[in-house]
């Protein structure tokens, strides 16, 4: 699945990160980005078994640094994101490939406002279908806990003492799983992360019915 020589490439290149050392290498990091998108294009065959998805992206590997002041001009990492299609179903998953620091993920990276109004309101009114969700022993065993910045207070217009703060506090909704350079080329790396997006199914599936219906549950569609 993964080519064992983009690995090597990115921790090169986390030791020369500078247009000259790439420029030289383009052609080659072509060939390895090429099986990179071929993977990411597997990934989506995989997914559309259980979920339908719209399509796969890659991210480019240039950096945007007019703003920052890390002037290095690469990712050291290769990341895609597979997006799920219809207006009904909402989330997606996402995958980087990072020397020893590999991640997949799913959920919801800084939703809009009124997206995040929307789970908050719904989280207030009743949330135990979601703990119920993210608490289940598989889900656990496979992602963990809920990740994503929070508040260190309540939000404007919440009640600080209310007994579902622990989730209304979130800012972002989203689980990770890390992997190592060994386990990301295993053979049995893409079934491993098959299994654990269609593990998240229940998650997205209940964060996508909450974005689609008010709170009386009639649909926004």
């Amino acid at each position: 699945m993964i080519d064992p020589a983009l690995i090597i490439f990115l921790k090169e290149l986390v030791q020369n990160n500078n247009k000259p050392w790439f420029e030289e290498r383009k052609p080659y990091f072509k060939s390895l980005d090429t099986n990179f998108k071929t993977c990411a294009n597997d990934i989506m065959l995989d997914l559309n078994q259980h979920d339908v998805i719209e399509r796969a992206k890659t991210f480019r590997i240039y950096r945007d640094i007019r703003f920052s002041k890390d002037k290095t001009p690469f990712k050291a990492h290769r990341s895609a994101n597979w997006i799920r299609a219809g207006a009904d179903k909402r989330g997606g998953y996402y995958m980087r490939i990072k020397p020893n620091e590999h991640v997949i993920g799913v959920g919801f990276f800084s939703p809009e406002k009124e997206d995040l109004l929307r789970i908050r309101k719904e989280l207030e009114l009743d949330a135990q279908e979601l703990r119920s969700i993210i608490s289940n022993e598989p889900f656990i065993k496979c992602w963990g806990d809920l990740q994503g910045e929070q508040l260190k207070t309540a939000p404007r217009n919440f009640d600080k003492t209310h007994p579902n703060m622990d989730l209304i506090k979130f800012k972002s909704f989203y689980f990770m799983k890390s992997f190592t350079d060994q386990q990301v080329l295993s053979k049995d790396f893409s079934t491993i992360v098959n299994t654990s997006f269609k593990t998240a199914r229940p998650f997205l599936n209940f964060m996508s019915d909450v974005l689609t219906t008010d709170l009386n549950g009639e649909s926004l569609l």
